[in-house]
C-alpha cells in the first residue's frame, strides 16, 4: 500500500534551517522514479558501510606503521619496504620493492573502485543530470585548486625540489572521511552522504589525472601504446561478454584478471603511474546490463557493479590498509624531530592546504556555482553543513600520500616531513569536522524526533494527523 503525501502544511524537511524549505515527503513522479531513487540510496548506504569498515582498518595500519618506524624494530620495518621481489621468465626479470608494489599494485584496485564508482555516476547515478552534478563537481575542484595555491604560496622560495609537491594537500581520503561521518553523523540527511561521496569520487579524478600528466618521469611510448592496445582488448572483452562475467565471476577472474595485470605491467613499464592503469580498466566496464535498470543496480545489475561488489572488500580490506602500512611509518626522531618536522614550510603548507583551503575551497566554489540559474544545493543540506563537508573533506590520506613519494621520493628526508603534514593536517580536518557534524547531528536527531512524536498514541506521527495543523 502506498503510503498517502503529507498534508501541506506539514512541517519542513530537516535539510534547512529555513521555514521556506521543502515539504518532508512528496510522492515520486512516477513508481519507477522512486523505485531508481531507492536503490540509490541503498547502493550509496552499502558503499558507507564498507568504506567505514575500511577506514577503521586504515587507521590501524597507520598507527602500526608510525608505531614501528620508531620502535626498536625499526630497521627491520624499513629493511621489509625496501625488499625486492621478483618475477622471471627465462632471461626477462621484473623486480619491484614491497613499498612500491603496495603503491603502485595495490593501490590500482582502490583505483579501479574509483573508477568504476565514477562512470557509474556519469552514466547511471547522480552525476548523469548537469543540474545535480555541478555543486559537488565544482566543489572538488574548488577542493583541489585551492590547497594546492596555498602550498605554493606558502612554498614560494623553497625551491623547484619543494614545489614538486604542490598537489598532496588536493586530495580526499573517502574511507577515512566516511568513517568519520558515520561515528559523528548517525541522523543527517542522505544527501550530505551523497555530496559527500560525489564529491570525494571526483575528486580522486582530478588526483588521477594529476599523477598522470604532472608526475611521469622517462615516458616510454612503445609500452604506452602497447598498453592502450592490450586495454581497448580488455574493453572489447569486457563489453562483448559481459553477461558471461556477470553471470560467472571465475570467468572474469580468468580471463579479464590476467589481461589487466598485463595492462598493468605494461603502463609500469611507460613511466605512467601505474595506478592509472586502475582507472582506464574500469572506464571500458560497461555499467548497464543488457536489459537491466537505467540506474545498472537492481535485480539485473550491470557489470560494473558486480566487479565494484566484489573489489570492494578486497581494496578496502587489504590493498589500501597494506599501502597506509608501508606508506606511513614515519621515523620523526622524537619530540624534538616532530617539532621540527612540523615547523617546515612543507608540512605547513600541506596542513593549512588540508585544513583551511579545503574548506574555503569546498565553500566558495559550492557558494559561487549556486549563483547561476536554476542551480542550489542538494535538497536537504544546508550551508552550514556544507562547511562540516568541506572540513572532512581536509582528511588527505592515500592519495596524498601516493603523491607526497610521487614527488620526493619514497623514504627522503622531505617525504618523512611531508607525511608528518599529512598525518597532522588528516587530524585536525578530522577533529574541526567531528565539532561541527556532531552539532548538525543533533539538530537533526531532535527535527526527527519532533516529526515522529505521536503525542495521542494512535499510530500516526502528529505531523500527520488532522490535527498537527490546528
Amino acid at each position: 500500500m502506498t503510503p498517502s503525501p503529507p498534508p501541506a502544511d506539514a512541517p519542513v524537511s530537516p535539510g534547512s534551517d529555513s521555514p521556506e524549505a521543502v515539504p518532508v515527503a512528496s510522492p515520486p513522479s512516477d513508481s519507477s522514479d522512486g523505485a531508481e531513487r531507492y536503490r540509490e540510496t541503498l547502493w550509496i548506504e552499502q558503499i558507507l558501510r564498507k568504506e567505514t569498515v575500511g577506514g577503521v582498518l586504515l587507521l590501524l595500519a597507520t598507527v602500526a606503521a608510525v608505531a614501528l618506524a620508531n620502535s626498536p624494530v625499526a630497521a627491520a620495518y624499513f629493511d621489509l619496504r625496501d625488499t625486492y621481489v621478483s618475477v622471471g621468465f627465462g632471461d626477462a626479470v621484473f623486480e619491484i620493492s614491497v613499498g612500491h608494489l603496495a603503491a603502485d599494485g595495490l593501490l590500482a584496485i582502490f583505483f579501479f573502485l574509483a573508477g568504476l564508482e565514477l562512470k557509474r555516476e556519469f552514466v547511471a547515478g547522480s552525476l548523469r543530470d548537469p543540474r545535480l552534478a555541478l555543486v559537488p563537481v565544482a566543489a572538488a575542484f574548488g577542493g583541489a585548486a585551492v590547497p594546492a595555491l596555498l602550498f605554493l604560496a606558502i612554498n614560494a622560495a623553497q625551491g623547484p625540489e619543494v614545489l614538486r609537491g604542490w598537489a598532496i594537500p588536493l586530495a580526499t581520503d573517502i574511507a577515512f572521511a566516511l568513517a568519520v561521518l558515520a561515528v559523528v553523523g548517525t541522523s543527517l540527511p542522505i544527501a550530505m552522504r551523497t555530496f559527500l561521496l560525489t564529491l570525494a569520487v571526483v575528486d580522486d579524478l582530478i588526483g588521477i589525472t594529476v599523477i598522470a600528466f604532472f608526475y611521469t618521469d622517462d615516458l616510454q611510448p612503445a609500452y604506452l601504446v602497447a598498453a592502450l592496445v592490450v586495454l581497448a582488448l580488455f574493453g572489447l572483452i569486457a563489453q562483448r561478454y559481459q553477461e558471461l562475467f556477470r553471470l560467472r565471476s571465475t570467468a572474469a577472474l580468468a580471463i579479464l584478471a590476467p589481461i589487466g595485470i598485463v595492462v598493468w605491467f605494461l603502463m609500469y613499464s611507460s613511466g605512467v603511474h601505474a595506478t592509472v592503469a586502475g582507472v582506464l580498466l574500469a572506464f571500458t566496464v560497461p555499467v548497464l546490463a543488457r536489459g537491466g535498470e537505467e540506474d545498472g543496480l537492481g535485480g539485473h545489475e550491470g557489470l560494473a557493479e558486480k566487479f565494484e561488489h566484489g573489489l570492494r572488500p578486497i581494496s578496502a580490506g587489504f590493498a589500501v590498509p597494506v599501502f597506509a602500512f608501508f606508506s606511513a611509518g614515519v621515523a620523526v626522531g622524537g619530540l624534538e624531530g616532530l617539532g621540527e618536522a612540523i615547523a617546515s614550510p612543507v608540512a605547513i603548507g600541506i596542513v593549512v592546504g588540508l585544513v583551511v583551503g579545503k574548506t574555503v575551497g569546498i565553500t566558495a566554489a559550492s557558494w559561487l556555482v549556486t549563483r547561476l540559474p536554476g542551480v542550489s544545493l542538494p535538497r536537504g543540506v544546508a550551508w552550514i553543513d556544507v562547511i562540516g563537508l568541506a572540513m572532512l573533506a581536509g582528511m588527505g590520506f592515500t592519495v596524498s600520500l601516493l603523491i607526497s613519494e610521487l614527488s620526493f621520493g619514497q623514504g627522503t628526508a622531505l617525504d618523512d616531513v611531508a607525511k608528518v603534514g599529512i598525518l597532522l593536517g588528516s587530524l585536525l580536518a578530522a577533529v574541526a569536522a567531528s565539532v561541527l557534524l556532531s552539532a548538525r547531528n543533533r539538530h537533526y536527531r531532535r527535527l526527527r524526533a519532533e516529526e515522529e512524536q505521536d503525542s495521542d498514541g494512535d499510530g500516526v506521527p502528529d505531523m500527520y494527523s488532522g490535527s498537527a495543523a490546528s
